[in-house]
């Protein structure tokens, strides 16, 4: 699902906050498990079977960030898992973004003939994976409190307004705001404002001059 599509501006943003702000008003816990529920559906619209490579990603830092805030007293533990983090995130990564190209690499040098899977990448996996590792590498810089809550994690990692497209969000700088943040008119009316430029400047700039770059390179080509 594309910010720019019609089903994401006319019915799935309109349904979010028709429903965070007024059936769930104040009511933190069930505003953040919608907000997981809506941020998983609105991955799963274009390839549904991808959501539980990022369901999985979500279960096993929620493990390790336990694990580390565990070990907080014991640095050599704690560093080792940590590292065991970073090393399954690479890994996941590897396998869907460089497992085929390094395959062909690997048969081009030696001559070996090799299955070599054709594997589809998911997308916003960079940016999901990454922020995945913020969350554990965080707690173990003690630059964010550890949640328990498998859900706040998992509503951290994917939620929706930057899963695909990111910024990479570091965890530190959202922690508190998982249970604590406070919503304003002000501030909803400036990041509407900020939607709308946005959402101009990529239909009617980056759109048009999409058309111009394909066309460009394809001369080249």
């Amino acid at each position: 699902m594309l910010f720019s599509s019609t089903v994401f501006i006319y019915y799935f943003l309109p349904f979010v906050v028709l429903i965070y702000y007024t059936l769930l008003r104040n009511k933190r816990p069930l505003q953040n498990l919608f907000l997981l529920g809506a941020s998983l559906a609105f991955y799963a619209w274009g390839e549904p079977k991808f959501v539980f490579v990022m369901m999985t990603s979500i279960l096993v830092n929620w493990m390790f960030g336990l694990m580390v805030h565990q070990f907080r007293n014991r640095k050599k533990l704690a560093r080792v898992t940590v590292g065991m983090d970073v090393f399954c995130n690479i890994a996941l990564l590897f396998v869907f973004k460089y497992l085929t190209y390094s395959g062909a690499l690997f048969q081009r040098i030696t001559g070996i003939d090799l299955h070599i899977p054709t594997i589809t990448l998911p997308i916003g996996i960079s940016f999901f994976t990454f922020q995945a590792m913020s969350y554990v590498i965080d707690v173990y810089r003690n630059k964010g409190k550890v949640q328990t809550n498998l859900l706040n994690v998992g509503l951290y990692i994917s939620f929706f307004p930057q899963l695909i497209a990111g910024p990479i969000v570091r965890y530190e700088t959202v922690a508190d705001e998982i249970n604590n943040r406070k919503e304003t008119l002000e501030d909803f009316c400036d990041g509407f404002a900020r939607f709308v430029v946005g959402l101009a400047k990529k239909v009617l700039l980056a759109n048009s001059f999409a058309i111009l770059a394909d066309q460009a390179f394809d001369t080249l080509a």
